[in-house]
């Protein structure tokens, strides 16, 4: 296994992890698997848990991208947290459809469909960093 996607293994793997975790403790403890109303707004228990786990898991896993897999990537800190922020976006649709897939229709529990949900969506997440939210010259120039 080539050192970049141990590397991203591991990192994905801890954000992962405090997602889930916090996901957990937010469906479980915090809104007890109760509807959120937020003013006009009715969440359900398990996309506001996502969201939650969301406001942990981004600034979590884009150091870890920046810092530590992705490190030859000459492009400037801005660009790559802008292009790491459109495809993070990808990954909360896919990860949004596939909850509300394995929730509400096919009647999963909440965990496991987020358990399953992150399985589909880091496929399409480590492409999309690799190639796209942290590129360099050199991975480029090898596509061409």
């Amino acid at each position: 296994m080539p050192l970049q996607t141990f590397k991203y293994a591991a990192c994905g793997g801890t954000t992962v992890l405090v997602e889930i975790i916090v996901y957990y403790i937010s469906y479980y403890f915090i809104f007890n698997g109760q509807y959120v109303e937020l003013g006009p707004l009715t969440l359900e228990p398990h996309t506001a848990s996502f969201l939650v786990g969301f406001a942990f898991s981004f600034p979590v896993g884009f150091t870890l991208n920046k810092y530590i897999v992705f490190t030859t990537s000459k492009l400037r800190g801005l660009v790559q947290l802008f292009r790491y922020g459109l495809t993070v976006l990808g990954s909360v649709a896919l990860n949004y459809f596939f909850l509300k897939l394995f929730v509400e229709m096919l009647e999963f529990d909440p965990t496991l469909s987020k358990i399953l949900a992150t399985i589909l969506v880091v496929i399409y997440s480590y492409f999309t960093q690799q190639y796209f939210s942290f590129s360099s010259k050199k991975k480029e120039e090898e596509l061409a």
